[in-house]
C-alpha cells in the first residue's frame, strides 16, 4: 500500500515549485487558483521570495499548500496513483485533506492564511520559543518540561523521530529546558528560528479562534483516511475533521507515532508530496527499508 504525505512548515524555500509551474500545466492551475482564493500572486511569491516575505507564517503556510498540491495535481494526472492513507505534518494535515477531498483547495488556502495570523498573534514576538532536541527519550524530556517550566509553558511540540523531539512554550521556560536537556546528555538541544511557540498550549486561542472559520466551511466525505497528528489514528469521519484541526494547533505533532501506525496498517512505500525532503529523512530513521520517493520537480514525477 501506499501513502502520501505531506510537509509544513519550514520546509519552504525560494525557487519551490517553479520547475513543476514550468513543466506541467497542472501545477500552473494550482498556481493561478492559490492566487484568485488570496488575491496574492502565489507563484511570485514562491518563485522569486524574497526569503524574508516567504517566513511570514501567514505565507509560508499556503506558499506550503500550493507547493503541495501542485505537485499533488501533477502525480494524479501523470501517474493515476491513488493513496491508501493520506498524512501531513502540521500544516502538511489540511494538504492530505485536500488531497482526501474533505476541504476545497480554495477553502484550504484561505484557512491557513488565517491560521497562521491567529498563530503568530496568540503570543507576543519574543515570549514564546521552540527548541530541537536530539538523544533524549520522550520520558526523560517530559521530566525535564516539566521542572523547567517553573509555573510557565514549556512541552513537547513535535515527536519527529527516533530521539528527535521539538520542545514548545515561554521563552524563559524553553531556555532552562535546554540546559537541562544538555545536562542529561541530549546529542544537541538547540533553539529554532520560529516566530512562535507552535503546538504547546501558549496557541489555544489560535486554536479558538480557527474554529469560527472551520465553523463556515464545508467537510466533505474522506475518499482516504487522514492519519491525523492528534491521534496518530485513521480518521474517515468528516464530522470530526474540524475538531481535530482546531485540537492540532495548541496539541503535539504526533508524526513519529503516525508513520509507524500507517506502516502497521500495511503501508511499504511513502511518497512526500511538496517541498523539500524533510519527512523522507524521518520516515528513514522510523522505518527501516521502506520505500520512499519525493515529488516536488519534474524529475521526482520521471523517477516516480
Amino acid at each position: 500500500m501506499t501513502a502520501f504525505v505531506f510537509p509544513g512548515q519550514g520546509s519552504q524555500y525560494p525557487g519551490m515549485g517553479k520547475d513543476l509551474a514550468d513543466n506541467f500545466a497542472a501545477a500552473r492551475q494550482a498556481f493561478e487558483e492559490a492566487g484568485d482564493a488570496l488575491g496574492i500572486n502565489m507563484a511570485k511569491l514562491c518563485f522569486e521570495g524574497p526569503e524574508e516575505e516567504l517566513r511570514l507564517t501567514t505565507n509560508t503556510q499556503p506558499a506550503i499548500l500550493t507547493v503541495s498540491i501542485a505537485a499533488l495535481r501533477v502525480l494524479e494526472k501523470e501517474t493515476g496513483l491513488h493513496p491508501a492513507f493520506v498524512a501531513g505534518h502540521s500544516l502538511g494535515e489540511y494538504s492530505a485533506l485536500v488531497c482526501a477531498g474533505a476541504l476545497s483547495f480554495p477553502d484550504a488556502l484561505r484557512t491557513v492564511r488565517r491560521r497562521g495570523a491567529f498563530m503568530q498573534e496568540a503570543v507576543p514576538v519574543g515570549a514564546g520559543a521552540m527548541a530541537a532536541i536530539l538523544g533524549l527519550s520522550a520520558e526523560v524530556l517530559e521530566e525535564i518540561c516539566h521542572v523547567a517550566a517553573q509555573g510557565e509553558i514549556v512541552s513537547a511540540a513535535n515527536f519527529n523521530g527516533p530521539g528527535q523531539i521539538v520542545i514548545a512554550g515561554h521563552t524563559e521556560a524553553v531556555e532552562r529546558a535546554l540546559v537541562l536537556a544538555r545536562e542529561r546528555g541530549a546529542k544537541r538541544a538547540l533553539p529554532l528560528p520560529v516566530s512562535a511557540p507552535f503546538h504547546c498550549e501558549l496557541m489555544r486561542p489560535a486554536g479558538e479562534r480557527l474554529a469560527e472559520v472551520l465553523a463556515g466551511i464545508e467537510i466533505k466525505p474522506l475518499a482516504a483516511p487522514v492519519i491525523t497528528n492528534v491521534e496518530a489514528q485513521p480518521n474517515s469521519d468528516p464530522a470530526q475533521v474540524m475538531d481535530l484541526l482546531v485540537r492540532q494547533v495548541s496539541a503535539s505533532v504526533r508524526w513519529e507515532e503516525s508513520v509507524a501506525r500507517m506502516a502497521d496498517l500495511g503501508v511499504g512505500r511513502f511518497i512526500e508530496i511538496g517541498p523539500g525532503k524533510v519527512l523522507s529523512g524521518l520516515i528513514k530513521r522510523i522505518i527501516k527499508g521502506t520505500t520512499i520517493q519525493n515529488i516536488e520537480d519534474s524529475a521526482g514525477v520521471k523517477a516516480l
